[in-house]
């Protein structure tokens, strides 16, 4: 029988414990706010361990991060960037191209935090009901930012990006950036289940791609021992790539995640009391049914 929402992980707690049913959550949480730490510092301490913010920065005088999605924006308005842009563009695309861009949503991004505390608390309200827009908004909002930097010669989106207002607000004070954190959350918890991310984030979109061949992956290795109790699908934010590869057996599906929806968040592995799910590469193997790999189903809607 079906788990209520509410109560989505409470058998891998009694099964488990609380901190391995939380492991992966716990470990996403130290990522995101050790990054601000690390940007906090200098500011804040005069400790500069990173300079700059999540779009541009450089790590102790030495390692250059560019975002990719904002370099191509800049591209576009006519900028002309530093070499050492390019570097950081280039090491960016390397690691998310070999971890999954999504991770950039669920480990790197501050918004995250914002989005699951809304979500978190709409199943422990049992808010119902689902954003009528489809996921393949986002990507339309992604290619409209890329011809609005095209048209306007200047980056669209970093005026209106929720990340890069929330890093400000957080570094120099928050002054109306709570207005749109609250704007977020409050989407996310009454209007859509994960309705921000899942729907209209143009960040994730661009991320998603690189997505595409990345050797991290989540597998139901074990869903043989599935007991249908739909934890799994209440707590993911992309809950639309787990059925293919937890259900997809009978059609000769195998059980890696390869969608590239996916964020690696690892929610999936911390609820399921029956330990499904693991972390392994897209080219793992299941002796029993790893006939092809698992495609994102697209509910109609969603």
């Amino acid at each position: 029988m079906a788990n209520l929402p509410q109560d989505a992980g409470k058998e891998a707690v009694q099964a488990k414990g609380w901190l391995k049913a939380h492991k992966w959550l716990l470990l996403r949480r130290v990522s995101q706010l050790g990054i601000l730490a690390a940007f906090l510092a200098g500011p804040w301490f005069g400790l500069w361990i990173v300079k700059g913010n999540l779009s541009s920065s450089l790590t102790l005088d030495v390692l250059p991060l560019t975002d990719p999605y904002v370099l191509l924006q800049a591209l576009l308005s006519g900028v002309t960037p530093e070499t050492t842009t390019f570097i950081g563009v280039a090491i960016v695309l390397l690691f998310y191209s070999l971890v999954g861009g999504r991770v950039y949503c669920s480990w790197v991004c501050p918004v995250n935090i914002i989005t699951d505390a809304a979500a978190w608390l709409r199943r422990k309200l049992g808010i119902r009901g689902a954003s009528h827009a489809s996921r393949g908004t986002r990507f339309w909002i992604l290619g409209m930012t890329l011809v609005l930097s095209l048209v306007t010669g200047s980056i669209v989106w970093e005026l209106v990006n929720p990340v890069s207002i929330t890093v400000r607000a957080i570094l120099f004070g928050m002054g109306l950036a709570w207005l749109l954190i609250l704007a977020i959350f409050l989407f996310d918890l009454l209007v859509a289940r994960d309705g921000w991310c899942g729907h209209y984030c143009p960040v994730g979109a661009f991320y998603s791609l690189l997505s595409t061949w990345a050797p991290l992956r989540v597998s139901a290795g074990k869903r043989d021992a599935c007991d249908d109790c739909m934890d799994c699908f209440n707590v993911c934010p992309e809950p639309q790539v787990i059925r293919p590869a937890l259900k997809g057996a009978a059609k000769g599906i195998g059980p890696v995640i390869t969608a590239n929806q996916c964020t690696n968040c690892g929610r999936c592995i911390d609820v399921c009391a029956q330990e499904v799910f693991r972390f392994t590469n897209r080219y793992s193997t299941n002796p029993k049914a790893d006939l092809k790999p698992a495609e994102t189903v697209q509910p109609t809607g969603s």
